[in-house]
C-alpha cells in the first residue's frame, strides 16, 4: 500500500476493510485480533507521517458493535455506524466518536442507483405514505442526535390465539415496550393480557429516545381500541411506572418541525413550554393522553 501511495500520491485512502487487511510479520489469520490490531496501526503511523486521511471500513457483529478488538475505536480519531434496514432504502450515518466534534449529530442518505444522495428533509419522506386518522398510528417528533425527526409509529392489537402473548417490535426496544404494556394493562385497564402486540416504527428507523413511550402507547391503545388519533396531532413524552407522563429534552426543537411539515397540535407532559408553533394539550399522565387524542 505504501508504494501505492508514493506513486499515485492520492488525497485519501479508503481500506475495505480493515478485516481483510494482512501485515506479513504477524503469524495470524486475516479478520484476528492480532491483524487487525497491527494494520491499524501501521496504518496509523501512515496517516500521520504523510498527513493522509484514511477511511477504514470495518464489519460488525450481529449486536451492531464494531467487530474486531477494542483497540481499533481507540486508535483512529471518528467512528461512523452506517445504520439502516437492509429492506428499506435509507440510511442513517451516526458518529459514536469524534476527537474534533460533536458526536450528536446524524446525516440521512438514500440509496440510489447513482449511490448515496443527501435526504434534505427525512421527516418528509417517512410520513410521505401516511394516511390520516389511521387506527393504530401515531407520530412522534423524535430526536436522532441533534436533527428532529417526524416518525410514525404503528401498532397492532390482536387476540390471542396460541396460549402465550407475543410482544414484537420493529424499531423499537421490545423491553421498553413490554413496560408500556404493562402500564397500559395496570394504569389504565386495558387489558392487554390475553394480547398479541406488535409495535413498528416506519422506515426502518430505530428510535433509542424514552421521548416516544407516549407516541407508542397511545399506539397501541388506538388499536386496541380500534379508534383512530385526532389528525394532525403529535405525540411526545416519556412514560413512567406510575402512569406519569414526564418531559422531554428539546421539545421547542421537535415542535418546530412538526409545524413545518402542517401539524396543527402537540400532546407534550403538563408543565413543560411547547413554544408557539402548535395547538398545546398538556397531559400529567397516560390515561389523560389517551383520553385527549383518541376520536370518537
Amino acid at each position: 500500500i505504501t508504494e501505492y501511495l508514493d506513486q499515485l500520491k492520492p488525497c485519501a485512502l479508503i481500506v475495505d476493510s480493515i478485516q481483510t487487511m494482512v501485515a506479513p510479520q504477524v503469524e495470524a489469520l486475516p479478520g484476528s485480533v492480532a491483524q487487525v490490531r497491527e494494520c491499524a496501526a501501521e496504518l496509523q503511523q501512515v496517516a500521520k507521517t504523510r498527513e493522509l486521511p484514511i477511511f477504514l471500513i470495518g464489519h460488525v457483529t450481529k449486536e451492531g458493535i464494531l467487530a474486531g478488538p477494542r483497540l481499533l475505536e481507540h486508535l483512529v480519531d471518528v467512528v461512523l455506524y452506517l445504520e439502516g434496514d437492509r429492506h428499506h432504502n435509507y440510511r442513517i450515518l451516526r458518529g459514536v466518536k469524534n476527537r474534533f466534534g460533536a458526536t450528536d449529530e446524524i446525516g440521512v442518505f438514500a440509496m440510489t442507483a447513482g449511490g448515496m444522495e443527501e435526504v434534505s428533509n427525512p421527516s418528509l419522506i417517512f410520513l410521505s405514505h401516511r394516511e390520516e386518522a389511521k387506527v393504530g398510528s401515531v407520530v412522534v417528533p423524535a430526536l436522532q442526535g441533534t436533527r428532529p425527526l417526524l416518525v410514525e409509529v404503528q401498532a397492532l392489537v390482536c387476540p390471542n390465539l396460541f396460549g402465550v402473548p407475543r410482544r414484537m417490535t420493529a424499531g423499537f426496544d421490545v423491553n421498553r415496550a413490554a413496560l408500556l404494556v404493562a402500564v397500559l394493562d395496570k394504569r389504565v385497564g386495558l387489558g392487554l393480557g390475553g394480547c398479541d402486540i406488535y409495535i413498528n416504527a416506519v422506515g426502518g428507523v430505530k428510535i433509542l429516545e424514552p421521548a416516544a413511550d407516549l407516541a407508542v402507547a397511545v399506539a397501541v391503545a388506538s388499536s386496541h381500541r380500534e379508534t383512530p388519533v385526532s389528525p394532525g396531532t403529535v405525540v411526545v413524552g416519556e412514560v413512567g411506572l406510575t402512569g406519569e407522563v414526564r418531559p422531554v429534552s428539546a421539545l421547542e426543537l421537535r415542535l418546530r418541525e412538526a409545524a413545518k411539515l402542517g401539524f396543527r397540535r402537540a400532546v407534550i407532559a403538563a408543565g413543560q413550554e411547547g413554544g408557539r408553533y402548535l395547538e398545546i394539550t398538556p397531559v400529567s399522565t397516560l390515561a389523560a393522553a389517551i383520553e385527549a387524542v383518541l376520536t370518537g
